[in-house]
């Protein structure tokens, strides 16, 4: 199979403005990843192109960028899911992922998005005493499966940088930030939902969201992101958890 590949290119150092690089690769198998056809364009054609890439199994989330369009993961996005049924030749294209400056080519400066993460408070936070017989704090099946989904975020920022309302202005807390809130605000151990629902509920909170879905559609790991935050806006609005 062969891929004509596009990769949107753009050094600070001494480009204006982004390029598009067109890269034609022969051989390839269709359970090939995006990011093995990267690799090869690294190390075989240009050792100039940067991007971010780590474990190469969907856990690191390192890899995001838009890949024909949508939101992937590079190590996850196999080439038969992008080919047409018979095809011999693929086009593919690939950007980084949007709402973030890029740094260089594939490589977006996540510092913004990191500092909504930790905004939330994205850590367990309880001062009582621990259990006297020194065993650690018990939940039910029940009480666990109410955040279960919301465990498996790892951080790529496919979701939040799939969102229309943060290219419309960064100061979103975004989905990935309301997904962390979430998963503690709904833990019964947890002793901190009120400070992070005054985070997720101000002005550049959950409200920005419009219900589009394209977080769900986004996410690597396939957490329900939109009802994850109609959840935590059911929460601000009836006070209930």
């Amino acid at each position: 199979m062969q891929v004509e590949l596009r990769i949107r290119r753009f050094n600070p150092e001494k480009d204006k403005k982004p390029w598009w690089g067109e890269y034609t690769l022969q051989n390839v198998e269709p359970t090939d990843t995006v990011l093995d056809l990267l690799n090869r364009v690294k190390w075989e054609l240009d050792g100039t192109l940067a991007l971010r890439r780590s474990c190469a199994h969907g856990v690191c989330g390192s890899d995001a960028m838009r890949i024909n369009g949508a939101n992937g993961l590079a190590c996850k996005t196999l080439v038969q899911r992008l080919a047409a049924p018979g095809a011999t030749t693929v086009k593919l294209q690939v950007e980084p992922i949007l709402g973030l400056a890029v740094l260089k080519d594939l490589i977006v400066d996540m510092e913004p998005f990191m500092d909504h993460y930790k905004s939330v408070l994205p850590y367990f936070i309880n001062d009582s005493p621990p259990p006297a017989d020194g065993r650690e704090r018990l939940q039910s099946p029940e009480d666990r499966a109410r955040f279960d989904d919301t465990t498996k975020c790892i951080l790529c920022a496919a979701c939040t940088t799939s969102c229309p309302s943060f290219w419309a202005n960064g100061r979103y807390v975004g989905p990935a930030a309301i997904v962390q809130a979430h998963r503690f605000i709904f833990d019964s151990r947890d002793q901190a939902a009120g400070d992070r629902l005054q985070v997720v509920g101000d002005t550049f909170g959950v409200w920005r969201c419009r219900t589009i879905f394209n977080c769900t559609n986004a996410c690597p790991r396939d957490i329900e992101v939109t009802k994850a935050i109609a959840e935590v806006k059911h929460v601000i609005s009836t006070g209930e958890i």
